[in-house]
């Protein structure tokens, strides 16, 4: 689905139990069970791929290619490829995304912009042309 080309695998775990203070910066694929507060950001420019599991809570900022969100994040978020929101992801602050697949029961209480946030014009919506007559 969304033609993912890259590898998702998981190449570090930070558990349940676990409480860091502090910026994360990864590359390959990280898995969030724990509670940080600082930033969490991949590589730019590197295939990341990052999983917030249900039971995690992140405040801070939160960069990476791919997101898979099921918990709780407090700061903003950027996607540089694909975010996936999935049923008990709960996100207060702005997100921006490339592609977004959001689930239902998913929550953002913030502003949801594609691509990287730095566009001048508002997005135009237009209506289709109605075929029948008057």
């Amino acid at each position: 689905m969304f033609g993912r080309s890259h590898k998702n695998t998981i190449d570090s775990l930070i558990g349940a139990s676990t409480r860091i203070e502090g910026n994360i910066h990864f590359k390959g694929g990280l898995r969030i069970d724990g509670h940080i507060t600082g930033n969490v950001i991949g590589d730019e420019g590197e295939a990341s791929m990052l999983v917030i599991s249900e039971q995690a809570k992140i405040e801070g900022e939160v960069r990476g290619a791919h997101l898979v969100v099921n918990g709780e994040i407090i700061g903003p978020v950027h996607s540089t490829d694909l975010l996936e929101l999935q049923p008990k992801a709960r996100i207060r602050g702005d997100v921006s995304y490339k592609t977004l697949e959001m689930h239902g029961g998913a929550l953002v209480a913030g502003k949801l912009t594609h691509g990287n946030g730095e566009q001048a014009a508002e997005p135009v919506l237009k209506l289709a042309a109605s075929s029948g007559k008057a």
